[in-house]
């Protein structure tokens, strides 16, 4: 029994890393003033940042699901079942769209299962890390499935927004308050609890956005995920955007708060998020892991 792993590139896995792998990344299109690109393949980080610093307008799109359902038949040729885990649907339609074509085509009823699971960028990345695993030791399509559902919300991601200036051109903002935050250099904290970017705390320092992350990681330990903690089965990422030396000494803090836990990845956020939030971003997740 085989059951090949999809996803989209908002799980921060490169193409190069799906390859290794063995699975497959959809790349997520990205517009920039109408101009379609595609993340990792004709856009490249370096490139989505430089635009961003511009006047120009950022946002991303579906993938198409036309491209999805091809990889799809592609898979089904040398694999039993298909496991696709989309971008959260608290960002996206994209797992919607997809569900309705695994369920509505008869070649793939049965046989594909679009998993959302609200996950995004690095608590993406580790359903898929958990999917590979639960497939390599030959459970079915739907066993996958019903893990990755069961084990939804056990995650969390904290981001700390170097700038107000992206949050304020998305509209997330009021540009009088955006204009008092820069000001003030205050440096809002995020939160996703599975669905959508909301407000966690403010502050003005690095230091103090990385201390309120870790606390607010020991308090989801304590309160929501003390038994998966003491059953071994937590793990910590950290994400960043163009902030990888920060995220290196993140890295050590983290270890020291919770030497129990392995800090399995350092990988930049993924440009759906990234596109609302700018450079200079860091962030730390925990989520279970198979």
């Amino acid at each position: 029994m085989k059951t090949a792993i999809v996803t989209d590139s908002n799980s921060g896995i490169t193409q190069s890393e799906a390859k290794e792998l063995g699975i497959t990344v959809v790349p997520t299109p990205v517009l920039i003033d109408g101009e379609l690109f595609l993340e990792d393949l004709t856009l490249t980080q370096e490139q989505f940042y430089e635009k961003l610093k511009s006047d120009v307008s950022v946002s991303t799109s579906q993938p198409n699901p036309i491209d999805v359902c091809e990889a799809w038949d592609e898979a089904l040729k040398t694999h039993d079942y298909v496991i696709h885990i989309p971008l959260s649907s608290g960002l996206s339609e994209t797992g919607h769209t997809l569900q309705g074509f695994a369920e509505g085509e008869e070649r793939f009823k049965g046989k594909v299962f679009v998993v959302q699971n609200q996950r995004v960028s690095i608590t993406q990345r580790q359903s898929v890390m958990d999917a590979l695993k639960l497939a390599s030791e030959g459970k079915s399509g739907e066993e996958i499935a019903e893990w990755l559902m069961q084990t939804k919300m056990v995650a969390s991601i904290y981001i700390m927004v170097d700038t107000l200036k992206y949050l304020k051109k998305g509209g997330r903002l009021t540009p009088a308050v955006a204009a008092i935050g820069t000001l003030l250099k205050i440096k809002p904290v995020l939160q996703i609890q599975g669905f959508k970017l909301d407000q966690y705390a403010k502050v003005r320092k690095l230091v103090d956005a990385k201390t309120t992350m870790i606390n607010a990681l020991k308090k989801d330990f304590e309160k929501r995920f003390s038994k998966e903690r003491a059953e071994g089965k937590m793990v910590i990422a950290i994400a960043h955007t163009q902030n990888y030396d920060e995220a290196l000494k993140f890295k050590a803090e983290l270890n020291e708060a919770f030497p129990d836990l392995e800090v399995v990845s350092i990988d930049p956020l993924s440009l759906s998020v990234s596109c609302h939030i700018g450079p200079g971003a860091l962030a730390c997740a925990c989520m279970i892991k198979y």
